[in-house]
């Protein structure tokens, strides 16, 4: 009896992960899917043939720009952007430019890590919905010529509609594109990171009108669920906990899972005393209506910084001898969150623990932090003069053992402080945008990170007075780099860690790339610096990630071994992307990043989007 039990959970795993193949067979949005899998059902290349790729195409991005952009392909259309924000049309089997859409030569912002698609239930209608300059914009899909009857002339005014006098808003839009889901296009924000920030409110917008659908408060208005976890109209004057990072869909239940950033100012909160709901939180709501379903809040009053950036990814797993969907999320602090996805009931016990008290004037630091029990965090999370790179000079040896032993370090949630605090991982490390894919049906989660110490030291706004519980203070990232622009802290300063979901263990971690400088003189394995890396998962048990040592390679996803790599012409950062045209599967990449880590070594950047293909 336990042997057909067995051998029918095995049948219904391998009949769930074709099922669920089947579902990614193209790379119509950001990140693969609506639900930011970067995952690809796609096996023509496998282990065995992966050494045989050859580039297939090339197609430059023309101006020595910076782009970490995440092609989408429609049909037989690939959309990228390059050319000074231009937004380019190719063949996606040659590479050929078909059309080009410039919004303008005073772009100063534009959604420049992807962008959305939408069409009509007939096809007769096929839109790009971007966002450049503050306003959302639709194009054509097919002529790349604007669509005048969207918005007013063709676009719609983000500063609008979101209580506050638009004039004083510098910045409402996030680089990152949002979700499309039936006819409205969900959006996240950026706020800056100081005070008098925006409010972070998620917003829906109806893609054939650009009329605003819904708003969710992310810091609540009177009578709003969270109000009383914020000092009396903080909602008026206290921008942040908003989505600038990736949002995810479940569009079969109608669920948005939306990642929220901290509260503004980041280091400081003696202006916004209490948890600050929602900043920091996990939500689930309504992608139709943006009715809160469900939340959790991973920082409570966060005053580091410590902003969930990553897409929630959606997996299938089994647990306890039950199969679930769930929804995980991982963070800068290095942890990984497992809920249910329907009821936001954590998979393994979360603790509350107590954490340093603020020493600084006004400032009422949390007294507890959640820690999940499982799985194990994928960063380092304490720095001490033990753990200084041993690449260091003498000056900057010496120079990074005084400000340890100066500051306040005290572990993870150690509040920043006038005399400084160790912040690690810091405020720039963990995990970030892109920086996870999934096998949905496997239980499979690889996420790549960065060890990146910070040193937090607050120091009085220059235009307050004497000090008092009314004065502001501010701090800058504080990373803590040596004068040859590498980190502190020992390598790996980039490592990729794969998780089973189904037993909330680490299956096997590794360093990811190296740097140059250091690979020359015989050191190896260090990891990648300061890089910001998308993985994907493949169905042809690969994962294809490219790094800012210009290199793009696979990885065997059993065991994270090196089966393929190439060098490039410059630096990656970003999202690759999977698709098949006409029988054969292709992966490019966007290289257009900065290899050089300081001023002196950085050089013109000979960026292009690379197509690999086998022969």
């Amino acid at each position: 009896m336990r042997i057909l039990i067995f051998t029918c959970f095995l049948c219904s795993a391998a009949a769930g992960q074709e099922t669920a193949t089947r579902q990614y067979l193209t790379w119509r949005d950001y990140a693969g899917s609506a639900d930011s899998a970067q995952y690809s059902g796609l096996r023509q290349i496998q282990r065995t043939n992966v050494n045989r790729l050859q580039v297939a195409w090339v197609y430059a991005t023309g101006d020595g720009a910076k782009y970490a952009f995440n092609p989408i392909v429609i049909d037989e259309w690939m959309y990228v952007l390059g050319k000074g924000n231009t937004i380019v049309a190719l063949n996606a089997a040659t590479g050929k430019e078909v059309w080009a859409y410039s919004p303008g030569p005073d772009t100063r912002i534009i959604t420049n890590r992807g962008i959305n698609y939408w069409e009509s239930k007939d096809r007769s209608d096929r839109r790009l919905l971007f966002a450049s300059n503050h306003f959302l914009r639709a194009i054509d899909a097919r002529t790349g010529k604007p669509i005048l009857s969207f918005g007013e002339g063709g676009s719609v005014d983000l500063k609008e509609g979101l209580g506050r006098d638009a004039r004083t808003l510098s910045l409402v839009q996030s680089t990152t594109p949002g979700r499309v889901f039936e006819d409205l296009l969900i959006l996240g924000s950026a706020t800056n990171q100081g005070y008098g920030s925006a409010p972070g409110d998620i917003r829906a917008f109806d893609v054939r009108s650009g009329k605003a659908v819904w708003t969710f408060h992310t810091i609540p208005h009177p009578g709003e669920f969270g109000y009383e976890t914020w000092p009396e109209d903080a909602w008026k004057s206290v921008g942040g906990a908003n989505v600038w990072g990736e949002m995810s869909l479940d569009a079969g239940r109608g669920i948005l899972y939306a990642p929220t950033a901290s509260a503004k100012y980041n280091f400081y909160g003696a202006d916004r005393l209490g948890a600050n709901l929602f900043a920091d939180c996990l939500l689930a709501l309504d992608a139709r209506t943006g009715k809160r379903l469900w939340h959790f809040q991973m920082v409570h009053h966060d005053i580091w910084d410590y902003d969930d950036a990553t897409a929630p990814k959606l997996l299938t797993v089994r647990h306890e001898g039950k199969t679930i969907d769930v929804v995980a999320q991982v963070s800068k602090q290095g942890f990984v969150w497992v809920f249910d996805r329907e009821t936001g009931k954590p998979l393994w016990p979360i603790e509350e623990r107590r954490v340093p008290a603020s020493d600084m004037p006004g400032e009422k630091a949390w007294t507890s932090q959640p820690f999940p029990s499982k799985p194990p965090p994928f960063a380092r999370q304490s720095f001490t003069v033990d753990d200084l790179s041993p690449f260091l000079n003498a000056q900057d040896r010496a120079r990074f053992r005084d400000e340890i032993l100066s500051a306040r370090n005290e572990g993870l949630f150690t509040p920043p402080a006038r005399r400084g605090a160790i912040q690690m991982p810091g405020n720039n490390g963990g995990a970030n945008w892109g920086g996870a894919a999934a096998d949905p049906a496997r239980g499979i989660l690889v996420v790549v990170s960065k060890d990146l110490p910070s040193l937090l030291k607050l120091e009085p706004k220059a235009k307050a007075g004497a000090e008092s519980d009314n004065t502001r203070y501010e701090s800058g990232f504080g990373f803590m780099i040596a004068s040859d622009g590498l980190s502190a802290i020992s390598p790996p300063w980039t490592s990729m860690t794969a998780y089973d979901l189904n037993a909330g263990s680490i299956q096997w971690k590794i360093p990811l790339g190296e740097v140059p400088e250091l690979a020359a003189k015989g050191f190896k394995n260090t990891g990648t610096h300061y890089p910001k890396v998308g993985p994907v998962i493949t169905a042809g048990g690969l994962i294809f990630t490219g790094t800012r040592d210009r290199k793009v390679r696979a990885f065997d996803v059993e065991g994270g071994k090196v089966l393929w790599e190439k060098e490039l012409d410059a630096a990656l950062e970003g999202i690759p992307a999977v698709y098949e045209i006409g029988g054969k599967q292709y992966i490019v990449f966007c290289a257009a990043a900065q290899a050089g880590l300081t001023a002196a070594t950085q050089v013109p950047i000979r960026g292009a989007y690379v197509a690999f293909a086998l022969p």
